[in-house]
């Protein structure tokens, strides 16, 4: 069945932008008092979604997992209900969706989107409008995090410096502080864009300013004893979101590792370069949008071709990984990792 899945997705593939087209003109048809006065930039924007919709459902049926369409359904639905949009223009952008999909795939392709489309839609009946702050669950430093989040949100961020810094020399694990207030403050701080209370320009500024202060810690990171093993950390080509990565190699940093971060949009050959040099044991991919799976896939396809993974150990992770729990087999990784702390434990486990 997997394959009729993957076919489907390389139909839709390719004829995104017809189809894109279709949906929108349908959508200003049916909906022209909504829709109109956004004049030919909106339209421009509606067809930008419209495509994004059938990239993410595309990257879902490639892999053959659902969930990977419902949560970015569910994401959308806080996403427009802080924009103000009314309730029912991603349901009927979806209509729109099937009614193109019926028109341009045959039968058997069309059933196998149809099936995800309408699982996204039941799931997205109940995915909620809003969503709960990040800080507070289960955060042994809430009111740390809380204070340098407002910090960075004045724009302040030597406060933000000092107040970590202040809490590390007062003795605070230098781990915790990367997981309850780094990792904390960021998905909050995508939240507050999510729901428009902040804008883009401030959500950079943060993840700027975080990783700033990440590397005031560096002192504290780079004092832990070598343990021998090395690993190489990296962001597939395309990939822009790359703190999370750089938290994973502070991690095995501090737990003795050496470490050779490669960073956001790093090209496939210069990955392959870095584990045949460093000698690796492990790689570590990190990927945040769901439409760079395929690139995961195929850079792990090339270590393996390439025969260094005679040596090196591959381990996954980002937002896909954590909503599809089987997506790292489908890539071909050795084992997958939700934060920086499990994907320690999991590497000692492949290193062995």
């Amino acid at each position: 069945m997997n394959i009729i899945y993957q076919q489907a997705a390389q139909a839709i593939r390719q004829k995104q932008n017809e189809l894109a087209e279709i949906i929108v003109a349908r959508q200003y048809e049916s909906q022209s008092a909504v829709w109109k006065p956004f004049g030919d930039p909106g339209r421009a924007k509606s067809v930008r979604d419209a495509g994004y919709h059938l990239t993410y459902l595309t990257e879902a049926l490639a892999a053959a997992d659902p969930a990977l369409f419902s949560e970015y359904l569910a994401w959308v639905k806080v996403l427009f209900a802080g924009l103000k949009f009314s309730e029912d223009v991603l349901p009927t952008t979806l209509e729109f969706t099937r009614q193109a999909l019926a028109e341009t795939l045959e039968p058997h392709l069309k059933l196998a989107a149809f099936e995800y489309l309408d699982t996204a839609l039941t799931a997205y009946q109940h995915a909620p409008s809003t969503l709960v702050s990040f800080i507070e669950t289960d955060n042994p430093l809430t009111d740390l995090t809380r204070h340098y989040i407002d910090a960075l949100l004045r724009g302040d961020r030597q406060s933000a410096s000092r107040m970590i810094l202040e809490s590390a020399e007062q003795g605070t694990a230098i781990k915790d502080i990367y997981l309850y207030v780094f990792q904390r403050s960021q998905r909050e701080i995508g939240r507050l864009w999510q729901t428009n209370q902040i804008s883009v320009a401030q959500e950079h500024y943060c993840t700027a300013a975080t990783q700033m202060v990440m590397s005031q810690l560096y002192p504290y990171i780079f004092a832990s004893e070598r343990n021998g093993r090395h690993m190489v950390v990296t962001c597939v080509g395309g990939e822009l979101h790359e703190i999370g990565a750089r938290m994973v190699a502070d991690f095995f940093e501090m737990d003795g590792w050496d470490t050779y971060f490669l960073g956001a949009n790093t090209p496939m050959e210069g990955v392959l370069r870095a584990l045949s040099e460093r000698e690796a044991d492990v790689l570590a991919v990190s990927a945040t949008m769901t439409f760079h799976i395929d690139k995961v896939s195929g850079l792990i396809a090339e270590v393996r071709r390439a025969g260094l993974d005679e040596r090196t150990k591959i381990l996954v992770g980002g937002y896909p990984f954590n909503i599809a729990p089987n997506l790292w087999q489908s890539v071909g990784a050795d084992a997958f990792a939700h934060d920086a702390r499990q994907a320690l434990i999991a590497a000692e486990g492949l290193a062995k």
